[in-house]
């Protein structure tokens, strides 16, 4: 059988096209964002602060390392149309820039030592580890829809816990180059969840009623498993600064959030926008944070000039 060019020109689905154009109008590298510049802000923060946002953060490059060699990958196994493999080729760079960005701000912020003290910590907690090795016996294990149902659960859900403590310093006028980075991603995990989102009720829609019953029971039980781990997660790490009930609402938020990108009801009624710290709201909400499906490049992120290439650059 012969191997066929891919046409761009022919629109199998026409959000394809679409979701490529605006994430690759998205890129971003860590290292154009000057974190360093929150050197002062760190050092007026209590050690206790300083271990929170170590642990999240390392935490988040778990996630993301996970993501990035296995979670985005399994998914190209599965593509509806050709151009979906090149949007989730995008995905799967974008996550390993995001992985990157994480040692990025550590290694920044902190010594050796307690750098290496964060990752030691996120590779042994018990909660971590609990939902790295669930969401990956998905990704090994689980069909198609299972695979996407697991990847929407773990950025649209879990990375949220994360996502929060660097957002709220923000929306406390701290830390504005780290939450940047965060913004950033966030930006990214929303296009990511919504185009996975709709891409896994394009194959839900196909399932028989029974199917669909049997499939949504499992699905359950899977969130269930998921958010009892994460709210034990957040009373280990945020009990210590008083944000565990703020955090957990704002997770509550963000899986109403997930369930609507696969075509779900919200499954709690009391964690709407409204509900939400509006401190960590006014974080995605400072300078050039859209926590928006379609954004743009933040217009304090400023993209590097395009320069000629020049012989030298070939001689690597």
């Amino acid at each position: 059988m012969a191997y066929t060019t891919i046409n761009w020109n022919v629109d199998e689905d026409e959000l394809d096209e679409y979701v490529f154009d605006k994430a690759t109008a998205q890129y971003w590298l860590d290292t154009r964002v000057p974190v360093s510049n929150d050197i002062l802000d760190w050092q007026h923060l209590s050690a206790t602060e300083r271990d929170v946002i170590n642990k999240v953060v390392g935490g988040l490059a778990l996630l993301d390392t996970l993501q990035s060699e296995e979670g985005v990958d399994v998914m190209r196994r599965d593509v509806r149309t050709r151009k979906e493999m090149a949007v989730i080729n995008d995905f799967l760079m974008m996550e390993s820039i995001h992985a990157k960005s994480y040692g990025t701000i550590l290694t920044t912020l902190n010594d050796e030592q307690v750098v290496k003290d964060a990752f030691h910590w996120m590779n042994n907690n018990e909660q971590m580890q609990f939902k790295v090795k669930k969401i990956n016996a998905v990704y090994q294990n689980g069909t198609g829809l299972q695979k996407k149902v697991a990847s929407v659960f773990l950025e649209g859900i879990l990375y949220y816990d994360n996502f929060f403590t660097p957002l709220w310093y923000r929306g406390n006028n701290k830390l504005a180059n780290l939450s940047e980075i965060i913004k950033l991603v966030i930006r990214d995990e929303s296009v990511h969840g919504t185009y996975l989102g709709y891409k896994f009720h394009q194959g839900f829609d196909e399932l028989s009623e029974p199917e669909q019953k049997q499939f949504r029971k499992w699905m359950d039980n899977l969130l269930d498993e998921l958010l009892e781990n994460e709210f034990k997660f957040t009373d280990v790490v945020y009990g210590p600064i008083g944000l565990a009930e703020d955090v957990k609402q704002f997770v509550r938020y963000n899986a109403n959030k997930a369930m609507q990108n696969m075509g779900f009801d919200s499954i709690f009624p009391n964690a709407e926008l409204k509900d939400i710290n509006p401190i960590v709201m006014n974080g995605i909400n400072t300078e050039t944070a859209n926590h928006d499906f379609f954004s743009q490049v933040g217009a304090g992120y400023l993209m590097g000039n395009a320069e000629a290439m020049n012989d030298d650059d070939y001689d690597f």
